[in-house]
């Protein structure tokens, strides 16, 4: 066990010096085996002191991959550090994930102030993986001044990013065939920037309209405002396979962390993330000691008590806590 605990010991220290090979590694075991890792992952402070954490998330085909392409070469350009959190989604028969991402993220693979992580979303909900939060913790922790995170791109039920990253960007491309998609279940309420993709395309500014006039119909007003100062979502048109209004999206990214450095909304951010992960933990871990405590064949017999004796599922999650009340008093 010692031996175990020195190899990752070394990793952690391997990551603050810049080591790709340890960094994956350690990412690796994060993914598939973090109580092997817990020790160390509880020494990284929380990411939200200089890095810049940024979401993307949107609808398939606005072209998420291909804007984070491009505004990582302009954040290069800047001789600034970029690592990339790319979630793919799983398939629900195999667990397997194409991890696409990486495909299309294929340019920038040779530049070692970029790294790429692809990450299989393995059945969570909310458009990211189960892990993403570590992962990004690790990513702040080996020194990249960004640390861009793209959610897998259902379009409609990816909020979870704006719980874990204090900029949010939500992307959409004209003639998708619905132009208030980014208000579907709660999408624009997350957007910190909005962005129209493939604004070369017809529609690109009937869609920047359509957006412009559901967040006036939800901005606001100066009476509501003015004790607490309110970002409104500017709306940035770019065209990212041709690198237009990239220049435009970066200042808009900087005026927002700008913005929330201001005025303290940073740290209020942290507090509200660490509650989430902390409730995530807490259910996470008492979900596993209760799985540990009863065996398969038992929850098999109550999936065929409900069946057999038409047991509500409510009825049958308190006849399970009783029993294991009485287990404990035992």
């Amino acid at each position: 066990m010692r031996a175990a605990s020195r190899s990752v010991d070394l990793n952690l220290q391997g990551i603050r010096s810049g080591d790709r090979r340890a960094l994956s590694r350690f990412l690796t075991l994060v993914e598939n085996n973090r109580d092997a890792v817990a020790d160390q992952l509880a020494e990284l402070p929380p990411p939200f002191d200089d890095n810049q954490i940024i979401g993307v998330t949107g609808p398939p085909g606005s072209g998420k991959s291909t804007l984070i392409a491009a505004l990582t070469k302009l954040y290069r350009e800047r001789g600034r550090s970029v690592a990339i959190v790319a979630v793919d989604p799983s398939s629900p028969f195999t667990g397997g994930a194409l991890l696409g991402d990486r495909i299309r993220l294929k340019a920038l693979a040779g530049d070692k102030g970029v790294f790429i992580r692809s990450m299989a979303s393995r059945g969570s909900l909310g458009g990211l993986a189960w892990r993403t939060q570590d992962v990004v913790r690790v990513m702040v922790s080996a020194g990249f001044d960004y640390v861009i995170v793209e959610t897998v791109g259902a379009g409609q039920t990816e909020v979870d990013i704006a719980r874990l990253s204090p900029t949010t960007i939500v992307v959409q491309a004209p003639g998708a065939g619905d132009d208030v998609q980014a208000n579907k279940a709660g999408l624009l309420e997350i957007a910190d920037i909005l962005v129209v993709n493939k604004s070369d395309l017809p529609g690109a500014e009937r869609a920047k309209n359509a957006l412009q006039a559901m967040l006036d119909l939800g901005r606001p007003t100066k009476t509501q405002a003015q004790d607490n100062p309110i970002w409104v979502p500017p709306i940035v048109l770019t065209s990212a396979i041709e690198e237009r209004g990239i220049n435009d999206l970066a200042e808009r990214i900087a005026s927002q962390f700008r913005y929330l450095q201001k005025h303290g909304l940073l740290v209020e951010f942290q507090e509200r993330q660490l509650r989430a992960e902390f409730m995530h933990r807490l259910r996470e871990t008492l979900q596993g000691r209760l799985f540990d405590t009863f065996t398969a064949e038992e929850f098999a017999g109550i999936i065929r008590r409900m069946v057999q004796e038409r047991i509500d599922p409510q009825r049958a999650v308190d006849q399970l806590l009783q029993n294991l009340e009485f287990r404990r008093r035992k």
